[in-house]
C-alpha cells in the first residue's frame, strides 16, 4: 500500500474537534468572568478593610485585585483569538 493511502483523508474529524472545542469557549469565559468578579470583590473589600483601619502594607490586597483584572483581560483575549 502507497504512504498516501493512510494520511489521506478530507478533514472532517478536525473540522468537528474544532466545533466542539469552540463550544466550550463561552461557558469556560462566562467561569473566568465569575471567578475573576468573585476575586475583585474579595480585593477591592480587603483594600477598603485595610486602608480604612490604617495599615500602610495594603500590597497584598492590591495584588488579588489585580489578578481579577488579569483574569478578565484573558478571558477576553482568548475568546477573542479562538472564537
Amino acid at each position: 500500500m502507497p504512504i498516501g493511502t493512510f494520511t489521506a483523508g478530507n478533514g472532517l474529524k478536525g473540522i468537528s474537534v474544532t466545533s466542539v472545542m469552540s463550544s466550550y469557549f463561552a461557558p469556560a469565559t462566562r467561569l473566568y468572568y465569575a471567578i475573576g468578579a468573585c476575586v475583585g470583590l474579595s480585593g477591592g473589600i480587603k483594600v477598603y478593610l485595610k486602608c480604612s483601619s490604617g495599615d500602610p502594607d495594603a500590597s497584598k490586597a492590591v495584588s488579588c485585585f489585580f489578578a481579577c483584572i488579569f483574569l478578565i483581560v484573558t478571558a477576553t483575549i482568548l475568546r477573542s483569538f479562538c472564537l
